[in-house]
């Protein structure tokens, strides 16, 4: 029991850890249940990482979007 406490206080304090986690967790349902499972599930634990990263560091989306695709000028 100790040592799920540790584990869900890890996750607690790192959100890219947890969002990996999520991530591969959709990614292995998607795997086991559907199509272009590679791609998909690729697709899944890098979405998952950059929200937890995103989560980590208290980053609104809008500035990521801005980032990727910044407004014409």
């Amino acid at each position: 029991m100790d040592k799920w406490i540790q584990v869900i206080q890890l996750l607690n304090a790192n959100k890219k850890m947890l969002g990996t986690l999520v991530g591969v967790l959709f990614g292995i349902l998607y795997l086991i249940f559907g199509l272009f499972k590679t791609i998909v599930f690729t697709i899944f634990v890098v979405l998952g990482y950059f929200i937890g990263k995103m989560l980590d560091e208290r980053e609104d989306w809008r500035d990521v979007i801005d980032r990727i695709m910044p407004p014409k000028q």
